[in-house]
């Protein structure tokens, strides 16, 4: 799993500056705001192919969105698992700014998408992971704010952890997921539905503001709930549905699909993005466990019965109601609340995992207590839940500023408030107020975040594309997702090392193959014996 955060970017006192050219001074600056994290390496695209629909068709390129073509048009796809010679001709250094990339040594991808500068975090294997490599993104991003402010020649910028710019605009914070191919997509998203459009009450980041431009006024659980038109699609900017069917696996497409995931919330309280990622992957388990053995002990007929009436439409009721009360219409007739959708999933999980009989691992107890203690304090006392639910943190401190300021919520002050909140810089960032006043919980230190920033997760291929980066990064050409594009001096044609494998890669598996390489020559030496 893996979370990709587009950051809300301005330049105080110019509001028409351009967001592109802005972005890429936070990407390009990140190489002198932390040294050894930059290469001359651009991003491999030969693996991309945004129009690939997971429903079973290519959407032709002329006829799709710009926002759609994220890839390289003029480079080919590669076929094949083994290592591949490329000609130098199909490799160039991109001098376009808007197209600005950053490799880290942690594994993570930093570079321009859609306006916005983008931290996409190495692959993980566990929600707890989720959450440090989330927040070393913040740092990176910090990192690059404290640089142009000590450059005159650069200007200065404003980054915000959030999905709404309060004018009609959104960005994403697309959360993606391994799923086994052999699962149907179409069965996977009518079962993944509820869940994704429920999940919003523990998940949600809060926001002042009711409709995309915010023209009512009022507080809603969700920054991204009301820009959700559509249940099923193709797109990300446009016509954003709930379950994205975009299929580019960036691994062995014979095996895996990628969920892409776009509904979910930026969130800076590290519970809510814990939760976030756990119970979604425990509710993606329960699927594939239900498909391989044929229902896995009744929990997928559970889940079955809770496909709604109007999901585009439910997903704007449970962000405006915050009182978490308001029953929903299920496609069988029967209504229930987001809470009780929500523990129906929870329970449908524990009936699988006591159908499997194999003992859950420490973090799947912990998100499965965790879940539970949720629901069950939000339906009786949501105050409690403030230092772990963000649009509960949120609201208490707007509901505080409203009682001693006597503030309608249409007043200017809490949407500035609002944007405030997510300011990535501590001395500014009202999210950061509550951390240093103890009013949040944590659950990964400050010291295992910074080491998240230079060093990649040990037990995924991202052990292996961060370790390559900072050993050998003046002899990598390329890197993306699924493989590492050496240029060895000397060398006749450059060298790709597929990693189509997430799970390979990892230190256990390379660790000592790249502390006995002093360089690339070496290390791919010892790789094609």
């Amino acid at each position: 799993m893996g979370i990709e955060t587009e950051y809300g970017i301005l330049q105080p006192g110019r509001p028409l500056a351009n967001p592109m050219l802005l972005s890429s001074h936070v990407v390009a600056v990140h190489a002198s705001a932390r040294e050894g994290t930059r290469t001359r390496a651009r991003w491999d695209y030969d693996d991309e192919d945004p129009l690939h629909d997971a429903r079973g068709f290519r959407l032709d390129r002329a006829s799709a969105h710009p926002s759609l073509l994220t890839d390289d048009a003029a480079v080919p796809a590669p076929s094949g698992d083994g290592p591949q010679e490329l000609p130098r001709s199909s490799v160039q250094e991109y001098e376009d700014p808007g197209a600005a990339n950053v490799i880290l040594t942690n594994g993570a991808r930093l570079y321009v998408d859609h306006a916005h500068p983008e931290y996409s975090s190495p692959e993980v294997t566990n929600p707890l992971d989720a959450v440090r490599w989330d927040r070393a993104g913040e740092l990176v991003m910090l990192a690059s704010v404290r640089a142009l402010a000590q450059n005159q020649a650069l200007p200065d910028v404003s980054l915000y952890k959030n999905n709404v710019d309060g004018k009609g605009a959104t960005y994403g914070t697309h959360e993606n997921y391994l799923v086994e191919r052999s699962v149907p997509f179409g069965d996977l998203a009518a079962r993944l539905i509820p869940f994704l459009v429920t999940r919003q009450v523990f998940t949600g980041a809060g926001r002042v503001g009711l409709g995309q431009r915010g023209e009512r006024a009022g507080f809603q659980i969700s920054q991204r709930a009301d820009y959700m038109e559509a249940e099923i699609g193709l797109e990300t900017t446009l016509r954003r549905p709930i379950v994205n069917t975009r299929d580019e696996p960036h691994a062995d497409p014979e095996r895996w699909r990628r969920l892409h995931v776009i509904i979910g919330d930026a969130t800076l309280l590290e519970v809510a993005t814990y939760l976030r990622l756990g119970t979604t992957s425990l509710v993606l388990w329960l699927i594939e466990r239900a498909v391989a053995d044929g229902g896995a002990g009744g929990a997928l007929g559970a889940i079955d019965r809770l496909a709604l009436r109007d999901p585009v439409g439910c997903v704007h009721a449970v962000s405006h109601d915050l009182t978490l009360s308001e029953p929903l219409d299920l496609a069988d007739g029967r209504r229930m609340t987001a809470l009780e959708i929500q523990r129906a999933y929870l329970e449908a999980v524990r009936a699988a995992l006591a159908h499997v009989g194999a003992a859950p691992d420490e973090q799947t107890i912990d998100v499965l207590d965790r879940w539970d203690s949720l629901l069950t304090r939000l339906g009786t006392d949501p105050a409690s839940c403030a230092r772990e639910v963000e649009w509960l943190a949120k609201l208490r401190l707007l509901e505080g500023m409203r009682r001693r300021d006597h503030l309608a919520w249409d007043h200017p002050r809490l949407a500035a408030v609002d944007l405030q909140w997510s300011d990535v810089r501590p001395e500014r960032g009202l999210y950061h107020r509550l951390v240093a006043a103890g009013a949040v919980e944590l659950l990964v230190t400050p010291e295992q975040v910074e080491e998240a920033v230079g060093h990649p997760p040990q037990d995924t291929r991202a052990y292996f594309r961060g370790e390559a980066v900072a050993r050998y990064g003046g002899e990598i050409s390329a890197a993306s997702w699924d493989s590492v594009v050496f240029d060895v001096p000397g060398a006749a044609t450059l060298q790709r090392v597929p990693m189509r494998d997430p799970l390979r890669g990892t230190r256990a598996h390379v660790g000592a193959l790249l502390d006995a390489s002093g360089d690339a020559a070496t290390l791919l030496a010892a790789l094609g014996t």
